[in-house]
């Protein structure tokens, strides 16, 4: 597929110390690492235990990779940024359409 998640704790952590960009139901951290393939949407999904159990967080990470999936399709990422997606506890509450939505609107806003 081509789209690759992050793995390492070190891309983390550097992605961490990048630029962000925010909304009601996630956080959305973006940066360049230095050796990246660049034809390929390298992102990683966090959500704290402190939003519930793990089916509750398990949907929400489910959900964010459905969105990813979509964006990668119909939005022209930037590529050469590696992204770290975290989401917010109203992410599970929120209706799915709403939910991307916003996602949408913040990813068209990283060029």
């Amino acid at each position: 597929s081509k789209i690759s998640s992050l793995s390492k704790n070190d891309d983390f952590k550097y992605i961490l110390n990048g630029k962000k960009i925010s909304n009601k139901y996630s956080t959305i951290f973006f940066r360049k690492l230095p050796n990246k393939n660049n034809n390929k949407l390298n992102i990683g999904f966090v959500t704290k235990k402190k939003i519930g159990n793990a089916v509750k967080r398990n949907k929400i990470k489910r959900r964010l990779r459905s969105v990813m999936h979509e964006a990668y399709k119909k939005i022209h990422l930037n590529l050469s940024y590696s992204y770290l997606v975290i989401a917010k506890d109203t992410a599970s509450k929120s209706k799915y359409s709403e939910f991307r939505e916003a996602i949408f609107r913040d990813l068209e806003k990283i060029k």
